[in-house]
């Protein structure tokens, strides 16, 4: 479990359920009592980076929106019904790509501790067609099921209500976390895979590939959905063959018979984030590459996308059904 040497409350959390079960774990946390979580979290002159070297909790309610459309640099799997919401802000790991370090001016973590109006709020979201809702999307939910059981709730919440569809994205092995639970038909457990000298050089403090395998195995096994997602894909030396070496790998450990779906994407950003993490970054090679401008995102070029993505189809589909892989 995290260890946070301070803890911020808003005055109106203190009557939340889940403020006390957090509190409870952290006994000789020094406790802040404040007004607004904003004041704190969206303060300017801040640091990402130097937060994540001793990051602060901060537990608020939610006042105003519980769930947002979904965006368009994620693939929404043909649901016009697509929308994420923001259960915590911010991630237990520090991944150099993560678009987060430039959408907020803080690394310290917010939970919304009001899950209840979530739920009730979700409630009128839900019409006759699916619902695809992402519920993992400015966090790794699974990463703090330890200290705050939300995959778990949204899970059993999933399976009281069939027309919705509930997607958790992790890179996590947390997995054990979960295994008691029986798996609803509507819930899907997403994990990004990266090769190792991606996730060594790269995505700082998440588990190896083998830790993830190794969940996803479990979770194949107890009979979950489960979405493989090779996403991003970074342009780096020698990229053809540490990604065929990670499509290999994969499929050496996981029944491809039992995998739900796959999807596959390049490295793409908000340019205005992009921006402000290449400063906190100034020596990151994946983050100053030359990228075209396309609207409001940063990409890599058309050709080069289109030749990333074609190669991962061509070497994913030796294993897997190519109409279940979606590239995005």
């Amino acid at each position: 479990m995290i260890r946070f040497s301070h803890i911020y409350i808003e005055e109106d959390a203190y009557r939340y359920p889940t403020t006390t079960k957090i509190l409870a774990k952290y006994p000789n946390s020094i406790l802040i009592k404040i007004q607004n979580y904003k004041k704190i979290f969206n303060r300017s002159n801040q640091n990402f980076q130097e937060q994540k070297n001793s990051v602060k909790l901060i537990l608020a309610v939610k006042k105003d929106n519980s769930y947002y459309k979904g965006s368009e640099v994620v693939n929404s799997y043909g649901f016009t019904n697509f929308y994420y919401n923001t259960l915590i802000l911010n991630c237990v790991y520090n991944c150099e790509y993560c678009y987060l370090q430039g959408m907020f001016n803080s690394g310290n973590v917010v939970i919304y501790v009001n899950i209840e109006d979530f739920f009730e709020e979700t409630k009128k979201l839900l019409t006759d067609n699916p619902t695809y809702l992402c519920i993992s999307y400015e966090t790794d939910l699974l990463a703090f099921e330890d200290l705050v059981s939300y995959t778990s709730s949204w899970i059993e919440f999933a399976r009281e209500h069939s027309n919705l569809i509930i997607e958790v994205r992790t890179k996590s092995n947390r997995y054990n976390l979960l295994q008691k639970i029986q798996p609803p038909e509507n819930v899907i457990l997403a994990w990004t895979i990266s090769p190792d000298e991606i996730i060594k050089k790269y995505e700082s403090k998440t588990p190896t590939l083998n830790r993830r395998l190794t969940d996803i195995q479990s979770a194949l096994r107890d009979g979950w959905k489960i979405r493989i997602c090779f996403d991003p894909i970074l342009h780096v030396k020698d990229w053809r063959k540490i990604y065929t070496e990670l499509v290999e790998k994969t499929f050496s450990v996981l029944d491809a018979n039992k995998i739900f779906d796959i999807s596959i994407g390049t490295f793409r950003i908000n340019a205005d984030y992009l921006k402000k993490m290449k400063k906190l970054r100034s020596n990151s090679d994946i983050l100053h590459y030359p990228f075209e401008r396309m609207e409001k995102l940063s990409v890599y070029p058309e050709t080069k996308t289109n030749e990333i993505i074609e190669f991962m189809i061509n070497q994913i589909s030796k294993y897997y059904n190519k109409d279940k892989i979606f590239p995005t």
